[in-house]
């Protein structure tokens, strides 16, 4: 059979799978709040392969080893250390915004942020900056869009409307039930799909020579390929790129759609358990990156070449290594990793819609007199109808970057939410002393730098060559075209505002405080 016939019979049976799951985890909903959390339903095992799965995303299982095969070992900083960021933040953050979030039964993070500093406005700016992930979830679908069309021979138009649709059955019919079942599935496969790649890189699969052999190999080719920085991209070309890593990566556990999951965690007791998984899981998924390197050694530049796409660097590795049937098996692991993100964005991104800005601001002016159980009715009605229409949106931006790295696409959905979360989030989380004056501007101020930087908006230009400030603004300028690192200049822009303007504004009451921060009381 071929690759094509071999795919089909595998995908067909992925899917079936995920649909079957997405009807057992609908006859899990009761109400809206199930939907949106799944409150209080899953161990630290389960979650954790979850949780995990989801952080990963298309960009691990395509962007990465993308940008290993572009751009060579440098790139591989990012495979170890991001995992380190994420699941630190996760350390310092989880036990306030679980416990928190579960006593005033928040559905999302807006409405987390909203509850922590007694501030309608703080949930509205929050939920509408949130809107930027549709940049995320259009990056999901372009990875499945990739896999669809190579592994199926589809056009990309249909190959793009197949991930959307199998996606939206699903994930309307089981919410958050959905989104962490399903994820616990594809993340146990996607495990063993990344132990396979370890394996294959350090063996230097099919190279004479092994492993050493595939390092001679990259260095022949181009000697920047072996080195620690690669000074041909902004992305590896410092050392300051690199720490740029572990520093941004600090809020992602935390975004709207993998912070939601920390409420499905059955007890409090668990979490340190779940973290400590959750990390291990996460850093060998990390590793996939690394298939790039041994992909370039394989088909030397013939992806960077014209009408080529460097982001089929792993399944096209596969497909050279291995029969047609282990290709196309091989295949249905990395769609896994797309769609365990992405239905994960859906759910958080739909909730945005029908929570945050439905129940909790306009029902409160135009439906005041609704029952509860009206409510929580046409709340799940406009949930299942918001995930709909936000992923129309996302397929209709996946069409228009096609051709861009999936990695930097997901940038640029959560470069500027993590800039903006660095302080009212993170710091909030720490210290009690965060004011609702200090929160706006560290919201602000870290998601309008992260723009800012990232649109090249600072021209070199303005200020008189030799001078300090142009010096400054050279700099600026040329990470412009690094997400990861504007990300890390507006997290500390935000740290800072929100630091500043806390020590100059009214506290939050004391009672509230009580409150939030019980353990200190």
């Amino acid at each position: 059979m071929s690759l094509t016939a071999w795919s089909y019979c595998f995908m067909v049976f992925y899917v079936a799978l995920m649909l079957m799951i997405g009807y057992i985890a609908s006859k899990r909903i009761s109400h809206a709040d199930d939907f949106a959390t799944a409150r209080g339903s899953y161990g630290p095992y389960v979650l954790a392969l979850a949780f995990a799965a989801s952080t990963a995303s298309g960009a691990t299982f395509l962007g990465t080893p993308a940008l290993a095969y572009q751009w060579g070992t440098a790139s591989n900083w990012s495979n170890f250390l991001y995992p380190i960021g994420v699941y630190f933040g996760i350390l310092i953050s989880m036990r306030l915004i679980a416990s928190t979030g579960n006593k005033f039964g928040n559905r999302s993070i807006p409405e987390y942020l909203g509850d922590r500093y007694q501030s309608e406005g703080i949930r509205i700016l929050v939920s509408l900056m949130s809107l930027v992930l549709f940049f995320y979830l259009a990056g999901q679908l372009v990875s499945g869009l990739v896999m669809f069309e190579l592994m199926l021979g589809l056009s990309p138009g249909w190959a793009l409307i197949i991930t959307t649709v199998v996606l939206l059955v699903y994930v309307v019919m089981g919410g958050a039930h959905a989104d962490i079942m399903t994820d616990a599935v594809q993340g146990g496969m996607m495990l063993i799909l990344a132990i396979v790649v370890i394996l294959l890189v350090a063996l230097g699969f099919g190279i004479d020579g092994g492993f050493l052999g595939m390092i001679e190999n990259l260095k022949g080719q181009d000697d920047v390929l072996v080195a620690p920085l690669n000074p041909k991209t902004p992305y590896y070309h410092s050392w300051w790129a690199i720490f740029a890593i572990v520093f941004a990566h600090i809020p992602l556990g935390l975004l709207p759609h993998l912070g939601n999951k920390l409420w499905a965690l059955k007890d409090e007791g668990g979490q340190l358990k779940f973290v400590k998984l959750a990390f291990i899981f996460g850093l060998t998924l990390g590793m996939l990156g690394l298939a790039g390197l041994l992909a370039r050694a394989h088909l030397g530049d013939t992806l960077l070449m014209e009408g080529a796409n460097a982001n089929q660097a792993l399944p096209m590795l596969f497909i050279h290594l291995f029969p047609t049937w282990l290709a196309a098996l091989i295949g249905v692991g990395v769609l896994a990793a797309i769609m365990s993100t992405a239905d994960g964005l859906v759910v958080s991104s739909a909730q945005i819609i029908a929570n945050d800005l439905y129940r909790r601001t306009i029902v409160p002016i135009v439906s005041s007199s609704l029952s509860e159980q009206e409510l929580d009715k046409r709340i799940l009605l406009i949930s299942r109808v918001s995930t709909v229409a936000v992923l129309m949106i996302s397929m209709w931006m996946a069409w228009l970057l096609l051709d861009r790295n999936v990695a930097m696409i997901v940038w640029i959905g959560v470069g500027g939410m993590m800039a903006a979360f660095a302080g009212p989030l993170v710091v909030g989380a720490l210290w009690r002393g965060v004011t609702r004056k200090g929160a706006y501007a560290g919201l602000v101020a870290g998601f309008l730098s992260f723009g800012a930087l990232h649109t090249k908006m600072i021209n070199p230009d303005w200020f008189s060559q030799g001078t300090s400030l142009h010096v400054a603004a050279t700099w600026l300028y040329g990470e412009g075209p690094n997400p990861i690192s504007c990300a890390v200049i507006g997290e500390i822009v935000s740290i800072v505002f929100t630091l500043i303007v806390s020590k100059l504004t009214r506290p939050l009451s004391k009672e509230h405080l009580e409150e939030m921060f019980p353990s200190e009381a």
